[in-house]
C-alpha cells in the first residue's frame, strides 16, 4: 500500500537528454516525465558527462559535453551533470568507479540541501547501476537498476564487466529490465530471478498521433506518390541503416528512404548512397525534435528498423501511435511489440534481401491506420507508471 508521502527518487544515468544532446537517452528522461506525472514521485537527476575540456564546436561531439551546463531543469525536473573522467584503452573497466567518484559528491550536496532521497533508481546497467551501487552503499541507501539493451546483451561477454554487473545484481534491491529478454539474460547470468521485474516502455499517445498522411508530406515536402520507409537512430553501424539503403536497391523506383539521426557513419552512409545510384531515393535529414517526429512517422508508408541488437526500441511504437506499421529485426523485446499482423512484419534475417520481402510482403496486405494505432494503445504508460510507484514504495519500506 502506497504511503501518503510521495517517494523521493535520485535517478541516475549517462543515458539522459540535456540541452546540447536533447535527444540522448529520451527514453530514460520519457519515462521518468510519465512517472512523475502521477504525482506520487518527486524526482532529481544525476547525468553525467563525459570530461572534455574544449568546447569548440569543431571537436564534434565531444565538444558538447564540455558545454553541457552544470545543472539545468528540463521539464520541470532538476538535472546536475557532473563530469567523469573516461580514460582510453582503460575505459570499460574504469567507467564504473569514475562515475561513482563524481556522482557521490552532488548526491551528498542534494542530501545536505534537503533532498533526502529514498532510493537511487540507475538506468543502464553499466557502467551506470554500478557506479549507483557504489554511491548507495556509501550512503546507506537503497537502489534499483534498469537494465535497457546492449548493458544486458553485449558488455557481459567481458568477463570484469559481467562480473561487477552480477555483484551489483546481488546488491540491488530490484532489477528492472524494458523487456522479458533482458530479464531472461539476467537470470541466465546468474541473479536471482525474485529481483527481477520487467517494466516496459510505454508510448506518449498524447505526443505522438496519426496526422492526416497529405498533410505531412505537403508539409515535409515529399511526394505525395512516393513509397516511403522512415530508418530513424543514431549513424552507427547497430543501427542498420546502411542495411536499409542496400534493399532500397531491390524495391521498385517509387521508394524512397528517409534516414533520420547522426553519428559517425554518416559520412560512409552518404558514400554508400552515392556508389549505389540513390541520391535521388535515400535523403539524409540530420537530427529531428522528438516533438516533430510525429509529422514523419504519418507521412511514412513503413518505419523500418535493422537493428542487430536493442533491447526494447520506443520508434517501434511511436511510428504505431501515428498509424505507420513496422518492419523490424527479430531480435531481443522487439517481438513483444511487433506481434500482431496490423504492427507489422519482422525480417527472417538481418540482410537486405529480407527487408525488401518482408516490406513487400507488408504492402501487398496493407493495415489499416486505425488499427495500427489501436495495437499501440495497448502500450500506455500507465501500468509502467503504477509498476514503478509499487516497487520503489516496497523499497522504501523495507
Amino acid at each position: 500500500m502506497l504511503t501518503n508521502r510521495p517517494i523521493k527518487s535520485l535517478l541516475v544515468s549517462t543515458l539522459f537528454p540535456s540541452s546540447e544532446r536533447p535527444v540522448h537517452g529520451i527514453f530514460v528522461e520519457t519515462r521518468l516525465r510519465e512517472l512523475l506525472k502521477s504525482g506520487a514521485v518527486h524526482a532529481e537527476v544525476i547525468a553525467p558527462v563525459p570530461w572534455f575540456p574544449f568546447p569548440n564546436r569543431v571537436f564534434g561531439e565531444y565538444a558538447q559535453f564540455a558545454r553541457t551546463p552544470r545543472t539545468e531543469v528540463r521539464n520541470g525536473i532538476t538535472v546536475h551533470h557532473p563530469r567523469y573522467f573516461l580514460p582510453p584503452r582503460v575505459g570499460m573497466n574504469m567507467a564504473p568507479y569514475t562515475l561513482a567518484r563524481c556522482i557521490l559528491p552532488v548526491a551528498k550536496s542534494l542530501l545536505a540541501t534537503g533532498f533526502d532521497f529514498d532510493l537511487i533508481d540507475a538506468h543502464y546497467y553499466y557502467p551506470d547501476g554500478v557506479a549507483a551501487g557504489i554511491v548507495a552503499k556509501a550512503l546507506g541507501k537503497p537502489f534499483v537498476v534498469t537494465a535497457r539493451g546492449t548493458d544486458l546483451n553485449l558488455i557481459p561477454k567481458y568477463s570484469y564487466p559481467r562480473r561487477l554487473i552480477l555483484d551489483t545484481a546481488k546488491a540491488a534491491h530490484a532489477s528492472i529490465g524494458v523487456c522479458s529478454a533482458l530479464m531472461d539474460q539476467l537470470a541466465e547470468l546468474g541473479a536471482d530471478p525474485r529481483k527481477l521485474h520487467v517494466f516496459r516502455n510505454g508510448v506518449d499517445l498524447q505526443r505522438f498521433v496519426p496526422e492526416p498522411r497529405a498533410e505531412a508530406r505537403r508539409r515535409l515536402e515529399i511526394r505525395p506518390d512516393a513509397r516511403v520507409l522512415l530508418s530513424i537512430g543514431h549513424l552507427i553501424e547497430r543501427k542498420g541503416h546502411h542495411i536499409a539503403i542496400e534493399a532500397l536497391v531491390l524495391m521498385p523506383p517509387d521508394h524512397h528512404l528517409y534516414i533520420i539521426g547522426s553519428g559517425p557513419q554518416q559520412n560512409h552512409l552518404q558514400t554508400l548512397i552515392t556508389r549505389l545510384g540513390l541520391t535521388e531515393r535515400v535523403h539524409l535529414t540530420g537530427i529531428i525534435s522528438n516533438i516533430e517526429l510525429k509529422w514523419w512517422y504519418s507521412a511514412a508508408d513503413a518505419l523500418v528498423l535493422c537493428s542487430s541488437r536493442e533491447g526494447w526500441a520506443n520508434v517501434l511504437l511511436e511510428s504505431m501511435a501515428c498509424g505507420t506499421p513496422v518492419v523490424a529485426t527479430d531480435i531481443w523485446g522487439t517481438p513483444e511489440v511487433v506481434s500482431t499482423p496490423d504492427s507489422g512484419r519482422l525480417m527472417r534475417e538481418r540482410t537486405p534481401q529480407s527487408l525488401a520481402e518482408s516490406v513487400a510482403d507488408l504492402f501487398s496486405d496493407y493495415p489499416d491506420r486505425a488499427g495500427v494505432r489501436k495495437h499501440a494503445e495497448d502500450f500506455s504508460w500507465n501500468a509502467t507508471s503504477l509498476a514503478q510507484i509499487g516497487l520503489f514504495d516496497r523499497v522504501r519500506n523495507a
